[in-house]
């Protein structure tokens, strides 16, 4: 007789959904890779009266979350109902009653993760996020156990579908940020408030946690570097496609000496860079490794079924463990000390958009101010905006960022003149 290993859920939208549809439909294959009977026991719903688009055979319903938290039965919580508060609380009480958990929040790992972590290993508990960060692609398992014995250096990542959306829009449709903004809303791939998408802050939480897998360290939300994609302008767009670029929005984190710098934004990618073709709301990760070099890793960001195959997939890992006798691992052990790298030691080259005065002297006075900050042009764009003013696109060549912001300070001193955007290109 196969063992049983029961599952409870914390939320039936989506993501929830899309993994009781794959356990019933793959279900045969399952057992023959964990050895186990896996099949879900309850469901914490907000509404018992709900019309569901699947049926709840062979699972019962509950607004307890009790009924799943206290069930001896259950060996496994899968944690999808999103938000901080209550999950944090629930899979506090999963893992301290020695419930192994799978979670899609990439809000709770990134913020709570430690602590979560610190939980999971003292009650000898699995605690796996691969749905966290890129949807159904499988990312963290790649860099864990895939490129285990590489040293990584750099991780570069297309990782929030709606922003991709809405800049592969302007970019094809030539329409402007609200116009797609309005789109992104109408189809369901932006909230009615769009800040976590559109301000960077999504993509940096799911930076946070890419850092601590590839480079075992602990950065804190504050200190990724973050901006998001509502200053990009049409004109942008239009002088990125002449110099044979494209923008994205990118997560970048780079080791370097030991030190870590993490940033996301908008970024200049080449038309032949493998990210630069990536569209609407795919997702994408660029690893650069010292043995491995480049690889990329490309699918869909998000979804109910693309989501629910990661879930799904930490779940046999639990099945798997469970079976071996092995459960309570980290999903990542690998640790280093968590070091910042000083902005003299970050380079890169960077498209600045300034607006100034039309007038003789002011470019001048632009040059001078650059130059005096050790920042060279590589290209330079100008032409009028209006009778008064004209429009400067600049690309530098390779500074550090702490000679940019230099420049940059001085800049906004000089009334005549003001930048509008700044943003990351990536050479090769």
């Amino acid at each position: 007789m196969e063992a049983k290993l029961e599952v409870g859920i914390l939320g039936f939208g989506t993501v929830g959904s899309g993994v009781i549809h794959i356990l019933e439909e793959h279900a045969e294959k399952i057992s023959q890779m964990t050895g186990y009977q896996v099949s879900v026991k309850t469901v914490l719903v907000r509404d018992l009266e709900k019309n569901r688009r699947y049926e709840t055979k062979g699972f019962s319903l509950t607004t307890e979350p009790s009924d799943i938290l206290d069930d001896p039965a259950i060996a496994v919580v899968v944690e999808v109902m999103g938000s901080i508060e209550p999950a944090r609380e629930y899979v506090l009480q999963a893992l301290k009653a020695g419930k192994h958990v799978v979670t899609a929040n990439k809000d709770l790992i990134a913020l709570h993760g430690d602590e979560l972590i610190a939980v999971a290993q003292a009650n000898k508990c699995d605690l796996f996020y691969e749905a966290s960060v890129a949807g159904g692609i499988p990312i963290l398992r790649t860099i864990v156990n895939g490129l285990a014995a590489d040293k990584i250096q750099k991780v570069m990542g297309i990782v929030n579908g709606t922003t991709n959306f809405m800049l592969t829009k302007m970019k094809t449709d030539k329409r402007s940020y609200e116009d797609v903004l309005k789109e992104a809303q109408d189809l369901g791939f932006a909230e009615s408030d769009p800040t976590n998408d559109v301000d960077g802050i999504d993509a940096a939480r799911k930076m946070v946690i890419l850092t601590r897998l590839a480079f075992g360290m602990n950065v804190d939300l504050a200190d990724v570097d973050t901006v998001g994609i509502r200053g990009i302008a049409p004109r942008d767009m239009e002088v990125a496609e002449q110099l044979k670029y494209v923008i994205k929005l990118v997560g970048t984190a780079e080791e370097k000496n030991g030190s870590v710098a993490v940033s996301v934004g908008p970024v200049l990618l080449p038309k032949y860079h493998p990210m630069a073709g990536v569209n609407n709301e795919n997702n994408a990760v660029f690893v650069t490794g010292a043995a491995a070099g480049e690889t990329m890793y490309y699918g869909p960001g998000a979804g109910e079924l693309p989501t629910a195959t990661s879930v799904v997939s930490d779940i046999i890992t639990v099945a798997k463990n469970s079976n071996l006798g092995t459960t309570g691992n980290a999903f990542n052990s690998y640790k280093h000390d968590t070091k910042q790298t000083v902005p003299e030691e970050i380079f890169s080259k960077y498209y600045l958009r300034i607006v100034m005065d039309d007038k003789t002297g002011t470019f001048l006075k632009l040059t001078q101010i650059f130059a005096e900050a050790g920042v060279g042009f590589d290209k330079i764009l100008q032409e009028p905006l209006d009778e008064f003013t004209a429009t400067v696109v600049v690309v530098t060549h390779t500074t550090s960022k702490a000679q940019l912001e230099q420049a940059i300070e001085k800049v906004k001193l000089e009334p005549q003149m003001q930048v509008e955007a700044k943003y990351q290109v990536v050479e090769g």
